[in-house]
This record gives C-alpha cells, structure tokens and sequence, in this order.
C-alpha cells in the first residue's frame, strides 16, 4: 500500500468508529480494535486509563448503549510510520440520555494510535480530551 492509500484506509476505520458506535453495531465495532487497545478518557471526565479490549469497550458501552449518540471527526492529522500510525482528529459529539434525561455536547479531540494487523488497520489506542462541553436538561 502507499501512504495515501494507508492515510484513505485509516481515516475509513475512523469513520467506521464513528458510525458504528452512533448506530449500535456492537460487533462491527468491536472489530475495529486491536486485543490490546488502550483507551484513556480521563481528562475528558471518565475513568482511569483502560488497557485491553473488553474492558475498555464495556465501559464505553456502558456509557453509550442507552443513549443516542452522534460523532463527528474531522481534519485529521496522520503520521504514518510502516505499520503503524498515529492521529488526531477534531471531534465533536452529540450525547441525548433518553427522553428525561440530559444530553451533552462536545468539543475536544480524538489522538489514536493504529497497527496493520494482517493487512488491515486497527485502533491501538485512544485518548479523549474535551476543550468544551454543553450540557442541556431536558423534562
């Protein structure tokens, strides 16, 4: 592959995140990541540093299964190094927790590393920062 082919596949498996979170397709998703992802949304107000699949998409999950969701990443920034990369992207999210409950918006960044595994790239890492958030109660 070239890189603008490397750069085109990576910036699919981030809209697949994207898409497949906010449209609840848990086992697509679950396949974007590699066995030993990492996710860190502690300065965005979650939990500690998570190392390993399972965990952290179950407490992804946790968080986003009962709630409507939408993503958005743009502008992606990607370094490109053999099999692996690194990005950041620009994000914003939209979060409605049921009819009741509250949403919130977000403003912040998505930096991730990514390893070709078997010719196909996979999310290795991930760390959430928010620059903003709205939150709105709703009822």
């Amino acid at each position: 592959m070239t890189d603008i082919q490397d750069w085109i596949a990576i910036c699919e498996v981030k809209a697949r995140y994207c898409r497949f979170m906010d449209t609840k397709q848990w086992d697509a998703w679950r396949e974007l990541f590699t066995e030993d992802y990492e996710l860190d949304v502690s300065e965005a107000g979650g939990p500690p540093p998570i190392k390993g699949r399972t965990e952290a998409l179950e407490m992804a999950m946790s968080f986003v299964v009962p709630a409507i969701t939408v993503h958005q990443v743009h502008f992606p920034e990607i370094t490109i190094n053999g099999d692996t990369a690194e990005g950041i992207w620009a994000m914003q999210d939209r979060v409605v927790f049921g009819p009741q409950g509250p949403s919130l918006s977000g403003f912040g960044h998505y930096r991730d590393r990514f390893r070709r595994l078997d010719g196909v790239w996979k999310i290795s890492a991930s760390k959430l920062t928010r620059l903003h958030v709205d939150i709105v109660a709703i009822g």
